[in-house]
């Protein structure tokens, strides 16, 4: 994916340095060649490609999350009740 990717923006920036070079271009022809054929298109692609590392990433912290509040409702993770936080105070006899 980041290798296609790569390759684009090489073919771009090489589009904009011909066009920045050339008898006839401009500077600001450059700078739109390498924003509109290149900033924006990967961006977009980027993103829609990295969809469902997201979407997996959202459902580990979910499942994360989940966990946490299980644990903190039971703390030993066992099914009888918990004993005292605090021992009890020992009387010598």
């Amino acid at each position: 994916m980041y290798l296609v990717a790569l390759a684009w923006g090489y073919v771009v920036l090489m589009m904009a340095i011909v066009e920045a070079t050339a008898s006839n271009g401009t500077w600001l022809g450059a700078v739109f060649t390498l924003l509109l054929y290149g900033v924006l298109p990967l961006s977009i692609v980027l993103y829609l490609m990295n969809t469902p590392h997201r979407k997996r990433a959202r459902r580990e912290a979910e499942a994360r999350e989940a966990a946490a509040s299980t644990a903190a409702l039971e703390p030993d993770r066992r099914d009888h009740a918990a004993g005292d936080a605090v021992a009890a105070k020992r009387e010598e006899a």
